[in-house]
């Protein structure tokens, strides 16, 4: 099972490779991780995307916690929360080409970002399984560069009973 976890850090240098050192020591795969600011630009927001049992993400927190710079650790996959992922593929795209990639996109929510004479980038945004499923249409016309951020998720605010 994957977990999403969230990991508030502050914001300073070295916290990245400190976090990222405990779970190669470990031997835990990481299976995305996005790092930015929070509102507070003294801390970090941390998301990984890490696969194990329920065994594998304990230990993983217990680790995490144990780090200095670790300020709150969240196992989101018990929350109910909010996932987004975002890519820009490069798609060899002639003009022939360019009104299917277009009314593919358009499908998907994805925007064009730049067009060339001979290419084109298209940015999509979504769940992993949309953007997954946005790379394999993508894939008959030629993929040349694919760019992905990571997934990145906040818990839901808790929903209030009339």
């Amino acid at each position: 099972m994957t977990h999403i976890i969230s990991v508030l850090v502050e914001n300073q240098f070295g916290v990245l490779a400190h976090v990222s050192n405990m779970f190669s020591a470990r031997g835990y795969n990481i299976d995305s991780l996005s790092v930015g600011e929070t509102a507070d630009p003294a801390v970090s927001r941390m998301t990984v995307a890490v696969s194990g049992d329920d065994s594998v993400l304990e230990q993983i927190v217990r680790q995490l916690n144990k780090l200095v710079e670790v300020i709150e650790v969240i196992d989101l996959t018990q929350e109910d929360y909010v996932e987004r992922e975002l890519a820009m593929i490069k798609i060899a795209a002639n003009v022939k080409q360019r009104s299917d990639v277009i009314e593919i996109s358009n499908i998907f929510r994805a925007k064009v970002v730049d067009m060339g004479a001979d290419a084109m980038i298209i940015e999509v945004t979504g769940t992993q399984a949309k953007v997954r499923a946005f790379i394999d249409m993508m894939r008959p016309f030629g993929i040349q560069e694919l760019v992905r951020t990571g997934r990145i998720a906040a818990s839901r605010s808790p929903k209030h009973e009339a």
